[in-house]
């Protein structure tokens, strides 16, 4: 059983930058595509990035591309991602979730798409403006 903790959460002001962090254990997390979702108060869930088992696939929702950036860690159970550029609309908490997906070039951030079977407990982002 795969287990999921993010970190590097916090407060930030409007134009600052975080890094989250998704660390694992339990499994061989290599084997897994990586994706974060965030849902802010009184709104649906959102997907915000992802990553392959292989890292060559990433895919970013319209509102952070260019400002946020996931990658996997040379740790082989860490998934980071730094956002920059942060607004009051990207306050949210964010979730880090695994599919088992191994040697895969696949990874979606649809919202309940039914792949992500594993998730972190979640880590509350506040952007103040």
């Amino acid at each position: 059983q795969l287990q999921l903790v993010e970190s590097g959460g916090g407060l930030v002001q409007s134009g600052g930058s975080l890094r989250l962090s998704c660390e694992a254990s339990g499994s061989t997390f290599e084997h897994y595509a990586i994706a974060w979702f965030r849902q802010a108060p009184g709104k649906e869930r959102e997907g915000v990035s992802c990553v392959s088992s292989t890292g060559l696939t990433k895919n970013y929702a319209d509102s952070v591309k260019d400002r946020f950036t996931i990658s996997r860690g040379t740790a082989k159970n860490m998934v980071y991602m730094r956002m920059n550029s942060l607004k009051p609309e990207d306050t949210a908490v964010y979730y880090c979730a695994a599919d088992w997906a191994p040697y895969s070039s696949f990874c979606t951030i649809v919202p309940h798409n039914g792949r992500y079977n594993s998730w972190g407990q979640g880590i509350q982002v506040t952007v103040s403006s």
